[in-house]
């Protein structure tokens, strides 16, 4: 097993954490705040806009059964990349699209990727995800872990029966 690590905003944490527990090779979870300038913030914090955070997962995958360009294929797939900072029915820059490199070999897969999603026509507006640094990943509270298995009718704007479909 090689043990890789990716941290993706697409919106609410909520959902974007149940899809990828579903997918194979993925073997762990856990969503926090990322690409923020205060220590440590709270959902509260987060919420108002002024942390700089945005709502992001945690992936942990054994990469010779998932590459990290598949897990960014995923990305692109549960969530509106050209819609500025929203998501659904969540708007603020803490809902923003982003993919939070945590290597030089990550930054050039992922503006591959990009480039490849603004390239394929599905989309009728320009990708305004960012592609940016990692910073500290801060764990969200433990009420935010798993949500939706916590809270099977909750929101979500993932469609998680797309893996069902594929």
């Amino acid at each position: 097993m090689a043990l890789e690590k990716a941290i993706l905003a697409a919106g609410c944490f909520w959902g974007v954490e149940a899809y990828f527990k579903k997918v194979s090779g993925v073997l762990n979870t856990e969503v926090g705040y990322c690409g923020g300038h205060k220590e440590n913030p709270t959902y509260e914090e987060v919420c108002t806009g002024n942390t700089g955070h945005a709502e992001c997962v945690l992936i942990e995958f054994d990469n010779e059964k998932i590459t990290y360009e598949e897990i960014l294929e995923h990305f692109w797939k549960i969530h509106d990349p050209t819609s500025l900072n929203r998501q659904g029915n969540d708007i603020g820059t803490q809902y923003r699209s982003a993919i939070f490199y945590l290597n030089e070999e990550q930054k050039k897969k992922a503006l591959k990727s990009r480039e490849k999603e603004e390239k394929s026509g599905k989309h009728k507006f320009s990708i305004t995800t960012k592609i940016e640094p990692a910073t500290k990943f801060w764990p969200a509270e433990e009420y935010h872990q798993d949500y939706l298995d916590k809270n099977p009718n909750g929101y979500c704007h993932v469609d998680l029966s797309m893996l069902d479909k594929e």
